[in-house]
């Protein structure tokens, strides 16, 4: 039973921004609505003003990833989940699918791919909330479909070095939660998939997909045996649409996300680029960690030290479910948590999103309040 003596003091300080949601992110520090470029705004997307701007968020992405050569960047519709569909019904078929699940998101590529597409050689690499699936089983004569970092259970990929570097398959990779802020192998990457919305603290409603040439050949070798859907379609002749990795987006993008994206892309570039994203993720992280190593109640769901995601933190406490969710509502009366609570099909317990627009300062002022609320919830 907890006693006067054991009673923690409400804090005092609060984080100077309580916005922890896992995707729209937190808007980058010193974000101001008003300085961005709207020129573009009432413009023809069609028009040199509104495809200059979207030819630059292919391109800057490029440079700031630094990519290989021929890889191309363009900006779809639909966020990161319209990405992924446009991949999958675009280059499936021609090859057996392994393709591997860990969370809800993995979990929702698989169902696409036996339900809707209904491809019949298909394997599934599926591993419980915390772990990653068996990577050494994986065979890469086929297309191989997989998410980089667990955003709905906190688990990310250590590295690649479990991809073939002489494969003949595709990868196809969708890693919205993980491009600017891990380390990214690109050459073993065919196809990745992200959106604004994540990492680099973006709007919403668009998505970015990257092809390798190897994709691209593909794309202009192969034709699905299904219709497909005009918002997915990347050829047009049996060539690839270069069009839309130059600023001609397949239908009518909004320019003030545009102009948002830009500004995101910007401010990367003035801190260090994505070295620089890096280590501001990781450092929130490693607040967590200390945090959790030396708090009894609190727990990381990733099973192993490596495959912790420094982006979606996702943490299990000694508490209800019940409680759990009051420990949420009370943070977030008290302006000191916002969106913390895990994803609804995960297992119950907290998501503190840790990537590069959130600054370790507030990490740090919003530990303090996790600790004081859980007594609250549980004495």
């Amino acid at each position: 039973m907890t006693t006067e003596s054991t009673t923690l003091v409400k804090p005092a300080v609060k984080p100077n921004n309580p916005n922890f949601s896992s995707g729209p992110c937190s808007k980058r520090p010193g974000y101001d609505l008003a300085k961005l470029d709207t020129a573009t705004l009432g413009r023809s997307h069609r028009g040199a003003l509104g495809k200059h701007a979207l030819e630059l968020c292919c391109t800057e992405t490029a440079r700031l990833l630094s990519l290989p050569a021929g890889y191309r960047v363009g900006v779809v519709p639909a966020s990161d989940t319209g990405a992924v569909e446009m991949a999958l019904w675009s280059l499936l078929g021609s090859r057996p699918v392994d393709v591997l699940a860990w969370e809800s998101f993995g979990q929702t590529w698989v169902s696409d791919i036996k339900k809707q597409l209904r491809l019949d050689s298909v394997n599934e690499f599926i591993a419980d909330y915390g772990k990653l699936p068996d990577l050494a089983k994986v065979n890469f004569e086929h297309d191989v479909v997989f998410t980089w970092n667990g955003t709905t259970s906190g688990v990310k990929l250590p590295n690649g070095d479990w991809i073939s570097d002489d494969r003949s398959g595709l990868t196809i990779c969708d890693a919205t939660s993980a491009v600017f802020a891990m380390d990214m192998p690109w050459e073993k990457l065919d196809v990745v998939t992200y959106s604004w919305q994540k990492v680099l603290g973006g709007e919403g409603a668009h998505g970015m997909l990257i092809l390798s040439p190897r994709a691209v050949e593909r794309l202009e070798n192969y034709t699905p045996p299904w219709p497909m859907p005009k918002i997915f379609r990347l050829t047009s002749g049996g060539k690839l649409n270069e069009g839309i990795f130059k600023g001609s987006t397949i239908n009518t993008p909004s320019m003030l996300c545009v102009a948002d994206y830009l500004d995101a892309l910007q401010w990367a570039d003035s801190i260090g680029g994505v070295p620089a994203l890096i280590a501001r993720s990781e450092a929130n992280l490693a607040a967590i960690r200390q945090f959790v190593e030396t708090t009894p109640w609190i727990h990381f769901l990733a099973q192993e030290p490596g495959e912790i995601s420094n982006t979606s933190v996702c943490l299990c406490l000694d508490a209800t479910e019940q409680q759990v969710n009051e420990l949420v509502r009370l943070l977030e009366a008290e302006g000191v948590a916002y969106d913390i609570a895990s994803y609804r099909d995960a297992p119950c317990g907290i998501r503190i999103w840790c990537g590069a627009t959130v600054q370790v300062a507030d990490i740090e002022k919003l530990l303090p309040w996790l600790e004081w609320g859980y007594q609250e919830v549980t004495a």
